[in-house]
């Protein structure tokens, strides 16, 4: 997801976005420790995903974005 995906969706549409993308970080991480996981470099896609959204949300905190 690119950051200009992310700043166009309303703030609760990217809240849940973030609870799933926690949800999906969590499952991958039980199928890699199980050695199940298909494609390990998802996990690092959620991971960035997940940075983009809290930076976006920190943006609403501190004023920049409403």
């Amino acid at each position: 997801m690119k950051m200009d995906e992310i700043r166009q969706l309303p703030l609760e549409e990217i809240q849940i976005r973030l609870e799933d993308l926690y949800d999906e970080y969590e499952n991958l991480q039980i199928q890699h420790s199980t050695h199940q996981l298909d494609n390990p470099m998802r996990i690092r896609y959620i991971r960035k995903d997940i940075a983009r959204i809290q930076t976006v949300l920190h943006e609403y905190e501190l004023g920049i974005r409403k």
